[in-house]
């Protein structure tokens, strides 16, 4: 059984993956946390969940559950990532990071952390979007620059960096399959007198708006035709479903930086 510690337990991926968890045999919730003015500080996680008591309190502070477990899953955001991974480092503890928007020291952070525990760290934890990031770039190396590439990304109006960390992810996957580099072929959004369309070019667009869980679309377009991969998440529950699959793959690992690819073993 793997003991995990979810971050932002009283956010709305800190629910999902309670929820998950708490039906899951192999797993057991340990301790959960939030930050020091969330309301759901000092409620017990069954009755934060709709169920019987647990006797898991929410804790305002990380040290004060970290002990208890073996896992920590962190979909926060990244200045709390940066300070639980110093924990993390300090207690032994692995990490499932879900965080997006992450800065270049919180990257640095995750490399030096690597060294003393596990970690996964992946900008989308479900299995589909995982098998959207292998399409494109199997995609992408088959066809030739003719075909213009065009990214479009939907998310909920609390959200917020952009463009989502997923379609980050496609674009590396993509400029790395057609052996480019992303700060010479990438546009960031349109406006004004652009001009054509630069050949070679792969276009990021980012729509903000309503309870959107989260749409990935990826259109490769020549004269003739148009090829679109897409992934719509209807629930939450596909990410947490991903990050517990991630907290059981490192109980049994040994200190180093693992991606869900490995995880589900695509």
């Amino acid at each position: 059984m793997v003991k995990i510690i979810v971050a932002g337990a009283g956010g709305r991926m800190g629910q999902a993956i309670l929820q998950l968890a708490a039906a899951d045999p192999q797993v057991k919730i340990a301790g959960a946390f939030e930050k020091s003015d969330h309301p759901s500080i000092g409620r017990d996680v069954g009755e934060l969940l709709g169920r019987r008591s647990m006797r898991v309190p929410i804790h305002p502070d990380l040290r004060e559950c970290i002990r208890h477990g073996q896992v920590m899953i962190d979909f926060t955001d990244p200045t709390c990532t940066y300070q639980n991974l110093k924990l993390a480092s300090e207690y032994g503890t692995a990490m499932v990071i879900g965080t997006t928007g992450l800065t270049d020291t919180v990257k640095k952070a995750i490399k030096s952390a690597s060294k003393k525990i596990p970690i996964v760290q992946s900008p989308n934890m479900s299995v589909g979007v995982n098998l959207l990031f292998k399409l494109a770039q199997l995609t992408a190396s088959i066809l030739d620059p003719t075909y213009d590439i065009e990214i479009v990304e939907a998310h909920h109006r609390h959200k917020k960096d952009a463009p989502s960390g997923t379609a980050l992810e496609l674009v590396r996957q993509i400029a790395e399959a057609r052996k480019v580099l992303i700060e010479d072929k990438v546009i960031y959004g349109r406006h004004g007198e652009t001009g054509a369309r630069p050949s070679g070019t792969i276009g990021v667009h980012a729509l903000r708006g309503g309870d959107i869980v989260g749409d990935h679309i990826v259109s490769f377009m020549t004269e003739g035709e148009k090829i679109e991969i897409s992934h719509r998440a209807t629930s939450r529950n596909a990410f947490a479903k991903g990050a517990i699959q991630a907290a059981k793959f490192l109980a049994k690992k040994r200190p180093g930086t693992y991606n869900m690819q490995q995880v589900l073993g695509l």
